[in-house]
């Protein structure tokens, strides 16, 4: 050998390391901080089962020759902490063999650093030796012994025994458990798509949402505070989702998708005053339900009591009785009712045409003493600044991509917007079973906090909740972490959270930290790394794995996501 340091193999320089003494007590991973790294190494750990009713007598034995040394010897010698030490320990390893039914192993760890050239060995091999020291474990390098750690941390199950008298150490089968090197969490599906690195060991990080084996759904919550990053990735994921086929649909209240839109080809739909595309909330759809099933009427009844609660404020039960006898009335006079065969025309499904307006419905309203109230709030809808809602739907829903922008409708009618669109997309979803499909909300809180109601939010629950046997998958998306959490104590904000496989936090504010982590299981830990989380960095929840990741993308994906931007960031030297 050349160098007793070091060995050159196909142009790669390695260096052992053995591990030869540990805390008497750990209460921490001993190779977690190691695994954390981005050094490359190899680790290799062995375990050997003894004999336990040979260690007990050889353990009685070593207790009764040390007891009656302790005894007889001098206080004042300098080793007699240390024979005390020895007789202890002795003592709880026989108590735990004989009373817990404890094994005892022997233990074995080597470590195998490598890098291009023996300069940076050498700095990685100092590195990780303060590394463990650190954690309490004691390193030897294997210097002349080289070939013997290198081959010991290949799998040839290969322990050599000029390597092992240093190395071995007794361990319990409970002291086994600060072995356990399976800390790092990497997710790596074999068909999922690529979302970013992961921040403690840079591995990769693909996520096929679709999995249907793998995760319980293909739902995304998607949390954090604005510039935080959590704009950019949903367009990251629309993005590579419209490469893969996946039919999307996306719900726009802040106007942030239109260079998207525009870039990936898709249909971008802008509803508001100054718009000439018109939804008709009253529209019938065909694939309102599915094939084979019945009751057209009665689901859009269900519908339109949701949207009127937002229009009319919280209802209640006698007003929505009164409220859907006028709407069956509304109906009634266009030829729908609840015999479905009434919504076709020959063996075509009536066109939005023949569908009652908003006007009609006010006008049914006007009749009625009752409904005074109701008609008057009508008003803008069928006369005022809002009478966009009152036309026939003149736009068709085929592109694979889809953004209905409702910006123009205002802080206040946004909600409105957001619900008609969200009808609409929902029944797109239930069109094919066999089709992957997605919807995303963005500012989600307003459709289920304190501003909307049961119904809507009732409405968006089940959504998540069913969209699975659909193929399909929701995105919940917001920065208002507070209102998606008020209505009804949180019951709807958290029963989507918990209705989605992946949950994805960007960085948020330590308020809102704390109103989350009363309906996620957020570890202490986790509450401060999301606090300190860069732009573009996100804890996932993906499944039962808990991972820090850094959102990546290229510099031909920043262009089309974010068009001109990308030569300004350029110039202030931002990664994002």
């Amino acid at each position: 050998m050349e160098n007793p340091k070091y060995i050159e193999i196909d142009n790669l320089y390695y260096g052992g390391l053995i591990v030869t003494n540990y805390y008497r007590e750990q209460t921490d991973i001993l190779l977690k901080s190691l695994i954390e790294t981005n050094i490359n190494m190899n680790i290799s750990i062995f375990y050997e089962k003894q004999d336990s009713y040979k260690t007990i007598k050889d353990l009685t034995y070593h207790i009764g020759n040390v007891g009656v040394e302790l005894k007889e010897s001098n206080q004042n010698r300098e080793d007699i902490d240390i024979a005390a030490f020895a007789y202890n320990d002795a003592k709880y390893i026989r108590r735990e063999i004989q009373v817990n039914n404890e094994d005892i192993y022997f233990l074995y760890i080597y470590i195998n650093i490598y890098a291009e050239d023996a300069k940076e060995l050498e700095y990685y091999l100092n590195k990780i030796e303060g590394i463990t020291q650190s954690k309490g474990m004691q390193t030897r390098r294997a210097n002349f012994r080289q070939e013997e750690a290198f081959i010991s941390c290949i799998p040839l199950m290969e322990n050599s025994e000029v390597i092992k008298e240093v190395a071995r150490r007794n361990i319990l089968t409970s002291g086994l458990i600060a072995t356990y090197p399976f800390i790092s969490s990497t997710i790596f599906d074999d068909e999922g798509i690529f979302i970013g690195t992961n921040i403690y060991n840079n591995s990769l990080v693909f996520i096929d949402r679709y999995n249907t084996e793998k995760y319980k759904n293909a739902n995304i919550c998607i949390f954090g505070t604005s510039g935080a990053g959590k704009s950019f990735y949903t367009k990251l994921l629309i993005l590579r989702y419209k490469l893969i086929g996946i039919k999307q649909y996306i719900i726009d209240p802040e106007r942030e998708y239109g260079i998207l839109c525009e870039k990936l080809k898709g249909t971008q739909i802008k509803i508001g005053p100054n718009s000439n595309t018109y939804i008709n909330i009253l529209d019938i759809r065909k694939e309102s339900i599915e094939e084979g099933e019945s009751g057209y009427l009665a689901t859009k009844i269900g519908k339109l009591i949701g949207f009127f609660n937002l229009v009319f404020g919280e209802l209640n039960e006698e007003e929505k009785a009164i409220l859907e006898e006028k709407l069956i009335e509304t109906y009634k006079n266009k030829g729908i009712t609840f015999d479905d065969k009434s919504l076709l025309q020959g063996q075509e499904f009536k066109k939005s045409k023949d569908m009652p307006l908003l006007e009609d419905l006010y006008n049914v309203l006007e009749k009625d003493e009752k409904t005074q109230k109701f008609k008057i709030k009508l008003i803008p809808f069928v006369k005022g600044s809002m009478k966009f809602f009152n036309n026939y739907t003149n736009i068709e829903l085929e592109n694979d991509l889809i953004i209905a922008d409702v910006y123009d409708l205002g802080e206040e009618n946004l909600k409105y917007g957001m619900y008609l669109f969200t009808d609409i997309f929902w029944d797109k979803i239930k069109e094919n079973r066999e089709e992957k499909k997605a919807i995303y909300l963005d500012e989600i809180w307003r459709l289920i906090g304190v501003t909307s109601n049961k119904e809507v939010a009732s409405f968006i629950y089940k959504i998540f909740k069913t969209i699975r046997k659909y193929g399909g998958s929701s995105v919940a998306i917001t920065q208002d972490i507070s209102d998606i959490f008020s209505l009804e104590n949180g019951i709807y904000g958290k029963s989507i959270l918990n209705n989605s496989s992946i949950k994805t936090f960007f960085a948020l504010e330590e308020e809102n930290i704390k109103i989350l982590s009363e309906f996620a299981n957020l570890s202490d830990k986790e509450k401060i790394e999301i606090k300190s989380l860069k732009r573009g960095e996100c804890l996932m929840f993906v499944g039962e794995n808990h991972i820090l990741t850094k959102i990546e993308c290229s510099e031909k994906e920043k262009e089309i996501l974010e068009g001109n931007k990308i030569e300004n960031e350029k110039n202030n030297n931002s990664n994002w």
